[in-house]
């Protein structure tokens, strides 16, 4: 894929790709530019509400960020490579660090709702893998950064800002999981649940570049609650989290990543 004039002179350091209903994210930045997926040949557009489908160019903390503002997803019918091609251009575009957020029911009952998660493993439980295809056996045994993810919740800490700690398990969705999948999954260690962000952390590893991810953990899981799971309600709560990130992001990039 080639990475546009635009940004390829932009010469962004970190990336962020953006999920359900926190494309609001965006809208406190410095943005310099803005570019339509449908511009780029060979990247997917979105068709999720909430998945704006365009990049962002801008700076936080004097620091030069690429934005994707939406993301591809598999159930869309998109390839497992398809659905990670906007993290191999950010990668040839020289950034060296991409922070992953999503949209996350969520399991665990010692955290909240409307609150985030710092991702410190994932299950992909999607049933395929963007290096599908070759003999690459890469390292997936810390794929997301401890360092960054200290970084973060020192920042989190000076904001006031409560960040849980936890694994995040991807699955193909669209359908929410059913109440006897959830309980599966908090088995097997999960506590927040999604349909994005693991294809992505393993295609930005093989790459060698460093993942932090972000659960925004919207609603509870099914049968944790009384109430039915909905995308609008997802996209609400994403949007009122928005600015709290926004905050711990920009005085983490002002104290420098380590």
């Amino acid at each position: 894929m080639k990475v546009p004039s635009t940004i390829e002179g932009f010469s962004p350091e970190i990336g962020i790709v953006l999920g359900s209903g926190l494309g609001t994210f965006a809208d406190t930045l410095n943005i310099e530019a803005n570019i339509p997926y449908s511009e780029i040949d060979g990247l997917p557009k979105s068709t999720v509400p909430g998945h704006d489908g365009r990049y962002l160019l801008g700076k936080l903390a004097d620091k030069r960020i690429l934005v994707a503002q939406g993301r591809a997803h598999l159930y869309e019918g998109k390839s497992a490579q398809e659905v990670t091609s906007g993290i191999r251009l950010m990668a040839a575009a020289g950034v060296k660090t991409v922070i992953l957020t999503n949209a996350a029911g969520l399991l665990n009952p010692d955290m909240q709702p409307g609150e985030w998660m710092a991702l410190t493993d994932h299950l992909n439980l999607t049933g395929t893998s963007p290096l599908v295809g070759g003999a690459h056996f890469v390292d997936m045994s810390a794929v997301y950064d401890a360092a960054l993810r200290k970084d973060f919740l020192s920042a989190a800490a000076a904001c006031d800002t409560r960040i849980f700690e936890g694994v995040y398990a991807g699955l193909l969705g669209p359908q929410y999981e059913t109440p006897a999948e959830i309980r599966m999954l908090r088995t097997l260690g999960a506590d927040a649940v999604g349909m994005s962000t693991v294809l992505e952390a393993i295609q930005a590893r093989a790459l060698g570049l460093r993942v932090a991810g972000f659960s925004c953990l919207t609603n509870w899981a099914a049968g944790l609650s009384q109430l039915p799971l909905s995308h609008q309600e997802v996209l609400e709560t994403g949007a009122a989290a928005a600015d709290r990130f926004l905050k711990v992001l920009e005085t983490a990039l002002s104290n420098n990543l380590n």
